[in-house]
């Protein structure tokens, strides 16, 4: 059985996290498959990627029983944290792909798998998803997870969840700002695919450069981040879509994208 499903809908790319016996867990195959997906995507002429997951939780985290191997193994220090590494380069892959990435949460995302919706660039989730960070009660902090979740909502709230290990529900993620939309479970693939086809109907290439000068000036100083968004809408200015754009506003008429 593949660990993840690729299909393609037209503009929109989706990738199922196809390993439901372990809740889907964020095994190193898993990020290995993930990685190898995102290589092809970022190539792609996708538009929007969705990323779901089968049976019953979105997400578990990292592999438990692999995380005791490593740490049982010949070198664990070595190995766990060549597993860490490449678990957090996965993540920062989410916001470099030049598509944008909804995560489509119908069940729990917990630890690294809350990681995973906190780096993509929205979520829509089930009213029955609920999101933690629960490593603290069997004695790990969820460290790298926290980079993530601490960009995502205040920190407060997520040193709350990282200190409790207390999941929150689908309503409190949404409020926080983890989750942008909550649907019916039964509603909830038609409700990502909207706001997908959404966004795969705007043009491109400036998707693409908003995209990346969005996430590179959350980093920044203010006067830096204003220098970076100011190239980017400059570059947007040059683009021919952008022309068409403008000028179909002005005729009043709809453009036409490529």
């Amino acid at each position: 059985m593949a660990l993840l499903l690729i299909h393609d809908e037209g503009p929109v790319a989706r990738l199922v996290l196809n390993s439901p016996d372990n809740h889907n867990a964020l095994s190193l195959e898993m990020i290995e498959a993930l990685d190898r997906a995102f290589d092809r995507i970022a190539a792609s002429g996708a538009r929007v990627v969705i990323l779901s997951a089968t049976g019953r939780a979105f997400c578990a985290g990292h592999d438990l029983r692999q995380l005791q191997a490593l740490r049982d193994g010949p070198d664990p220090r070595a190995d766990l944290a060549a597993l860490f590494e490449r678990c957090a380069a996965l993540m920062q892959r989410l916001p470099a792909l030049p598509q944008p990435v909804i995560a489509q949460v119908q069940g729990v995302a917990t630890a690294a798998g809350c990681q995973l919706v906190a780096s993509c660039d929205l979520a829509v989730a089930s009213d029955q998803a609920r999101f933690g960070v629960n490593g603290i009660s069997i004695g790990l902090f969820c460290s790298t997870p926290a980079v993530a979740l601490a960009r995502a909502i205040p920190p407060k709230a997520a040193f709350e969840m990282l200190a409790t290990g207390d999941f929150i529900p689908a309503s409190r993620a949404a409020e926080l700002g983890l989750i942008n939309r909550v649907t019916a479970p039964d509603q909830l693939e038609a409700e990502t695919l909207a706001l997908a086809r959404n966004i795969a109907a705007k043009p491109p290439a400036a998707m693409r450069l908003g995209k990346a000068a969005f996430h590179r000036q959350r980093a920044e100083s203010l006067g830096e981040a204003y220098r970076t968004a100011s190239d980017a809408i400059c570059a947007n200015m040059m683009l021919e879509e952008t022309v068409e754009g403008i000028t179909a506003f002005l005729e009043k008429r709809a453009p036409r994208w490529p």
